[in-house]
């Protein structure tokens, strides 16, 4: 099965013409319900004639959850966050030094997901905000960031390239999807959201999101 890759116009095109995205979504200030709420930025660029993903690695912390896992930049809405667009666009400046508002396009909005830590649901969902990087920028990582990796859309759309490996959700070995890209390992929520993006111009590889 050959990979049906998007450009870059095709995913401008299709989150062009998705549901617009309402004041409760990214206007409103945070609240006490919103601040069990997170967002993540999905930052596209194109450069040699492809189009790349950023991702990030998380820095190894044993009180982290989500340790070393590959995840977009982003996290929870602050008490000062004007909603979870807002929460994106600190949390991406603070974790890789990007100011999107000022080298970045807005183009959407993916659905939202629920959150999973160690197999279990959370009382949390993810906002998706997608951005195309207008500009050449100098990236700088924080302490939260171990590394900062673009990933070629032609990868992660390409169905030959997915793989599994086994995970143990207490105690019981489960076999899940997975992209591996120069040493780093995309799966759960993270590639899910990826999946999400290919999904809105029709090129996902068909896999289930496991979480």
């Amino acid at each position: 099965m050959t990979a049906t890759v998007p450009t870059l116009a095709e995913v401008r095109q299709a989150l062009s013409k998705s549901a617009s995205i309402g004041p409760s979504a990214t206007d409103e200030p945070a609240t006490a319900d919103s601040l069990s709420q997170a967002a993540v930025a999905a930052i596209l660029r194109h450069r040699e004639d492809q189009t790349d993903l950023l991702f990030i690695r998380r820095a190894e912390h044993p009180l982290d959850p989500w340790s070393g896992h590959m995840a977009f930049p982003g996290g929870h809405i602050d008490p000062g966050d004007d909603g979870p667009l807002a929460a994106a666009l600190r949390e991406t400046r603070e974790e890789i030094g990007l100011d999107l508002g000022r080298s970045a396009r807005h183009l959407g909005q993916l659905p939202g997901v629920p959150v999973m830590a160690r197999g279990e649901r959370l009382q949390m969902s993810i906002s998706p905000f997608v951005f195309e990087l207008l500009e050449e920028v100098s990236l700088t990582p924080n302490h939260e960031v171990g590394e900062i990796v673009w990933v070629p859309l032609a990868v992660l759309a390409d169905p030959r390239l997915r793989t599994a490996f086994v995970y143990r959700r207490t105690g019981v070995p489960l076999s899940l999807p997975c992209v591996l890209y120069r040493g780093n390992k995309i799966w759960g929520l993270t590639l899910g959201m990826a999946d999400d993006l290919l999904a809105s111009v029709g090129a996902a590889p068909g896999l289930p999101r496991q979480g």
